[in-house]
């Protein structure tokens, strides 16, 4: 795929605690997300190619990157968004429950330090937090904010 039309999908999980949303990010592992915060949250999601419908990729991403399956229950659809690298990102919001504790994210391999011939095991998420939407915004990747306004939006209207 060309970087330009590269495709993600993710599911952005959420539950209503005392009446006010709640959202479960991930904070990207590797050492270049390591010292940071804001801007180094994600919805849980991954590439998928052109022939496989976005809403399989979003499940099986999910499963892929929290080592847990997505809750039960029907995908809503947040539309897309295209990220400053190009890569189109497609999401959908699924009310459920889920332990951060209990994730048991996947990982990928990189060469670390850069030019030093050692491949390293990092995980692809390396911890998952509940935040409400305010604390979400402030940390979450910004071109993903605007999924926290169309959540927001389906929930008030």
């Amino acid at each position: 795929m060309t970087r330009t039309s590269r495709r993600s999908a993710g599911i952005l999980v959420y539950r209503v605690v005392s009446g006010a949303p709640q959202v479960l990010l991930g904070h990207m592992g590797g050492p270049f997300w390591a010292r940071r915060d804001a801007g180094a949250w994600t919805i849980p999601k991954g590439e998928y190619s052109p022939d496989e419908p976005p809403e399989v990729a979003a499940r099986r991403e999910f499963t892929e990157e929290l080592g847990l399956p997505p809750p039960e229950g029907p995908l809503i659809p947040l539309g897309e968004v295209r990220q400053a690298g190009g890569k189109l990102v497609t999401v959908f919001a699924l009310s459920g429950d889920l332990d951060p504790g209990a994730v048991v994210p996947g990982t990928f391999a990189l060469e670390w330090p850069k030019g030093s011939g050692v491949v390293q095991q990092f995980p692809e998420l390396d911890r998952v937090e509940w935040f409400d939407l305010d604390r979400a915004k402030a940390r979450i990747v910004v071109a993903q904010r605007v999924f926290l306004d169309r959540l927001d939006e389906r929930l008030s209207g």
